[in-house]
């Protein structure tokens, strides 16, 4: 059995050479492409004296020579660290301190001090060095190794290495790939940034499944999008709720005109609105249209096709193949979940981090005893559902009424005049808490406090109406559209 994505690819292009594996804007590349320009570029690696352990940052550029990269540096037994393009330079120098790298394939110009050069160049490279020349013997990684360090910031600010080992990668492509019922043909367009666990990891479940991905950076060329689609047959879109409501507005159309054809869709990275989840109901009547819940720690653990479960509010969906959910009181000790008894979501299985790097304490405060422990407040129903309010310092805590931001954030932007909003907990001496909604609006002068006071009535009970309304310009995010609550609740 393969314990690496690496040998997963490798066994495909042994079994189906001609198969289609990834494609982007400068073309299409087999399992055997892949798998011959992964091996040059190990050998380029090692010529360039990187070893088992050492870590190799590479610059997302959105296409194959990425993935190639990384693919190469596990199959040395590199650690492939990646970074979102044109990330800041003290991220960067943040990142290469952290993991002491020993080579960033970077397209953006830093003046850092580490060996650089282009993943581009280095694929140039490797074919000419080791132009029929492939190696005699290849040694696969294991599985307990390390694979690849994922940073991530969160809304704390706090620069995270998470640790992903290769077990944890195959059994999250196997998350991915069973969650969604993917079939063996599937085309899977991903046009979110690769650098994040979201999209690297719908790429390794495609490898999982011998089926293929298309490589796009973001949506803002339509044209380009929908010539993809129809070039490659896609039967699968992995977006974020902000990338389908880009398209809808400006290609509407064209998203009728696929509909026929796709299969599925998978949306991450951002809080999925209501009225995402029924504009893409209208559009793709017959797809399954999925929802995961989970993070870069434990990955996608819970996955909800709202397509098929329409009537199911704060429903997360079932586990996905390799989770385990259990609920815990504040102590971590398991209680027996209700809508009237919720506690913390945990999860558990092969798929969970090997830790935070580097950072022993962090990593026990996190996990114990196989399970990562989250701070999310939820239940499972009596038919294997999960629910949550989402995380326990967002959930407003109102006379005892547990109120969930989410809920009061779907109503308003139901109201014409906002554009974007937020909701957070505001401190309340007689209550202890209560909702304050921020709402970017269209127009100051236009806008009217009463009016929409009066529009959330028909949407929000009265003991979960927000208590205060300001506008503000614009809702803080974190770098993946995140709303960073805490930002706000600091406003005076």
């Amino acid at each position: 059995m393969a314990e690496s994505i690496v040998e997963i690819v490798a066994g495909h292009a042994g079994h189906m050479p001609e198969k289609l594996c990834v494609s982007d804007l400068a073309g299409a590349h087999t399992y055997a492409d892949i798998w011959r320009q992964v091996q040059q570029v190990s050998q380029e690696l090692a010529a360039l004296e990187i070893h088992r352990r050492d870590c190799v940052m590479v610059e997302c550029t959105q296409d194959a020579a990425f993935l190639i990269c990384g693919l190469a540096c596990e199959l040395v037994g590199a650690i492939f660290v990646p970074v979102e393009h044109r990330a800041s330079e003290e991220r960067v120098r943040s990142i290469l301190q952290d993991t002491e790298a020993k080579l960033f394939l970077n397209s953006t110009e830093y003046d850092v001090p580490v060996t650089r050069m282009a993943a581009k160049e280095l694929l140039a490279k490797s074919a000419e060095d080791f132009a029929g020349q492939l190696p005699a013997t290849i040694v696969f990684p294991k599985a307990e190794e390390t694979a690849e360090l994922l940073y991530t910031t969160g809304t704390t600010g706090v620069s995270k290495g998470i640790e992903v080992t290769n077990r944890n990668n195959i059994a999250l492509a196997e998350n991915v790939s069973y969650g969604t019922e993917m079939k063996e043909d599937n085309v899977e367009l991903i046009p979110l940034p690769l650098s994040h666990s979201h999209g690297l990891r719908c790429c390794y479940a495609n490898m999982l499944n011998g089926s293929a991905v298309v490589l796009i950076e973001g949506v803002m060329w339509v044209n380009q999008v929908f010539d993809l689609i129809q070039k490659y047959h896609v039967t699968a879109m992995d977006v974020s709720p902000s990338a389908i409501l880009f398209l809808e507005q400006l290609a509407k159309g064209k998203l009728s005109e696929i509909s026929p054809q796709i299969d599925y869709i998978q949306v991450g990275t951002e809080a999925l609105q209501e009225h995402v989840k029924e504009m893409l109901i209208s559009y793709f009547p017959s797809a399954r249209l999925y929802n995961f819940y989970g993070s870069t720690e434990s990955g996608r653990t819970c996955a909800l096709d709202f397509n098929r479960d329409r009537k199911k509010p704060g429903c997360i969906g079932r586990p996905t193949r390799n989770a385990t959910f259990m609920v815990t009181d504040e102590n971590r000790k398991p209680i027996e979940s209700s809508q009237d008894n919720m506690g913390l979501l945990a999860t558990a299985g092969a798929m969970n981090m090997k830790g935070y790097w580097h950072q022993p304490e962090l990593t026990e405060q996190i996990m114990q005893g196989g399970y990562v422990f989250t701070n999310d407040l939820g239940y499972i129903d009596e038919d294997g559902y999960v629910y949550t309010l989402g995380r326990k310092d967002d959930v407003i805590n109102c006379k005892g009424i547990k109120i969930s931001p989410s809920e009061i954030e779907d109503s308003a932007r139901k109201y014409s005049k906002i554009v974007d909003c937020a909701c957070v907990p505001k401190e309340d001496r007689l209550s202890g808490q209560v909702p304050k909604l921020f709402v970017v609006v269209q127009d100051k002068e236009d806008f009217k406090q009463k009016e929409m006071f009066e529009f959330l009535k028909k949407y929000i009970d009265g003991n979960k109406m927000p208590k205060e309304i300001e506008v503000i310009d614009e809702i803080p995010r974190t770098y993946n559209g995140k709303i960073h609550r805490v930002k706000l609740m600091d406003r005076k």
